[in-house]
Parts: structure tokens; C-alpha cells; sequence
């Protein structure tokens, strides 16, 4: 049985995003800051609240390691960082200017995917702070993102309802209408699923929307190949939009909500 262990009220507004890394938990808020507390007590990091962004602030991530931290915001910008000490490491523009709803860490810390309003999708370099590639959707707002636990591809779900699959040079390898209404939420398991007839690695992806449904696809991609993306099933089970979904780090289980 699940067992309230702790509620915290500092935010003045909305929490838009809560994230872990192995030993500290961010928030963000409509009241343009990100909060940060240890997990061993709930207290708050004394650098914490991060002030940066003009406008509500949508997402944030941390990067595999946890030394680093990612927010975007209405304001067009996503901004990293440090830590340790609270100092922002850059702030980067979306190009066009568009606020930016989703950010994303690659698995080995050194690209980084925002995702904005106007459809546009960026790869930063994230020793850099450079873009790297740049792209877009034909419609929609992107409001999701999960990199492949592998790394080579990404996949971005807009309001539109499109998923879409790119890999690490920003070419859009596939795109359908998974969910009518919109897509909410994506994330992959961590764990592969093997072939040993092809020896090849299959990856679960799972989506959801505002259709009230949550969709598992098989990904799989391999330089000799190619990519594909097959749908598997859909899982009934609630009775309005499904806001979130997240796979449990063994891969073995899938939360919705």
C-alpha cells in the first residue's frame, strides 16, 4: 500500500514537472523557478530556488550523471545547471524564439532535445552549449520526448498527435497518427528485448494521449537494416485523458495516470 512520505508547498503556482536523480529531486513551476531537495530528508539544497527564466518553466531533467540539470521555459530557453553549486552553465535560445515544452538528455549526456510550441526540435551540444541539428513537425505543439536507452534514435509526440522518430543527425525517420486527440507523454523501457535469430535489439516504447489510451510499440534500429517501428497494442483502462506514463527502471512495469 502506497504511504504519503512527504509534502512539499514551496512553489507559489502550478508544478508543471517533478524529476530524480539518484539522490536529489527537482520541481518546476509557473512561478518561473526550479526547486531542488535531498532525498535523504526533504530539505531543500540551500542554492535552491534556481532564477532564471522570465516565464513559467514546463520541464525539467537531469542528465544521466545527475551533475547536471536541464529546465525550458515559456520564455524560449532552456537552461543547464550545475548541481553542485547552483550556478547556470548556459542558456540556450530556441531558435525560433518559441517556448519550449520538453527537454530531454541523450543517455550519454552529451546531446540534449528541446522541443517548442511552434513544432521546432533542436539537439544541443551539451559541452558546447551549441546547436547541433535542428528540425520540425508538420503541425502541433511538441510536448513530449524519450531517447532510445541505446542512444541512436529519439522520438518526439506532438499535440497533434504525431510520434515521430529521429535519429542523431535530426532526420525524421517515421512519423504516424498514434493518438487522435494528442499525444501527452512517451518514455522506453530500458531493457531490450533480443532476437536471436537476427541478433538484433528491440526497444518497448510506450505512448498516451488525450484519447484516453496508452499505445506499445516495438522499436528496433540497426545500420544494416534500418529503423522500424511496429505497433503491438493498446491498453484500455481509462476513462479521460492519460497525462503521464513511465516505464519502472527495470523496464518490467509501465505507470500511467
Amino acid at each position: 500500500m502506497a504511504k504519503l512520505i512527504h509534502t512539499l508547498a514551496d512553489h507559489s503556482d502550478d508544478v508543471n514537472c517533478c524529476a530524480f536523480s539518484s539522490s536529489l529531486l527537482a520541481t518546476c513551476s509557473l512561478d518561473k523557478t526550479i526547486r531542488l531537495y535531498f532525498l535523504s530528508d526533504f530539505t531543500e539544497l540551500p542554492l535552491s530556488p534556481l532564477k532564471f527564466h522570465t516565464y513559467a518553466v514546463h520541464c525539467c531533467c537531469f542528465s544521466p550523471s545527475g551533475h547536471i540539470l536541464a529546465s525550458c521555459s515559456t520564455d524560449g530557453t532552456t537552461a543547464l545547471w550545475n548541481t553542485q553549486n547552483g550556478q547556470m552553465l548556459a542558456a540556450m535560445e530556441q531558435p525560433s524564439g518559441s517556448p519550449v515544452r520538453v527537454c530531454r538528455f541523450s543517455p550519454d549526456s552529451t546531446r540534449l532535445v528541446s522541443g517548442a510550441a511552434d513544432g521546432t526540435v533542436v539537439l544541443w551540444n551539451t559541452q558546447s552549449y551549441k546547436l547541433h541539428r535542428s528540425g520540425s513537425v508538420k503541425d502541433g505543439s511538441l510536448v513530449a520526448c524519450a531517447f532510445s536507452p541505446n542512444g541512436i534514435i529519439f522520438v518526439t509526440g506532438s499535440s497533434c498527435g504525431d510520434l515521430t522518430v529521429w535519429d542523431d543527425k535530426m532526420r525524421c525517420l517515421h512519423s504516424e497518427k498514434a493518438h487522435d486527440l494528442g499525444i501527452t507523454c512517451c518514455d522506453f523501457s530500458s531493457q531490450p528485448i533480443s532476437d536471436g535469430e537476427q541478433d538484433l535489439q528491440f526497444f518497448r516504447l510506450a505512448s498516451c494521449g488525450q484519447d484516453c489510451q496508452i499505445k506499445i510499440w516495438v522499436v528496433s534500429f540497426t545500420h544494416i537494416l534500418g529503423f522500424k517501428l511496429k505497433y503491438k497494442s493498446t491498453l484500455h483502462g481509462h476513462c479521460a485523458p492519460v497525462l503521464a506514463c513511465a516505464f519502472s527502471h527495470n523496464g518490467q512495469l509501465l505507470v500511467s495516470g
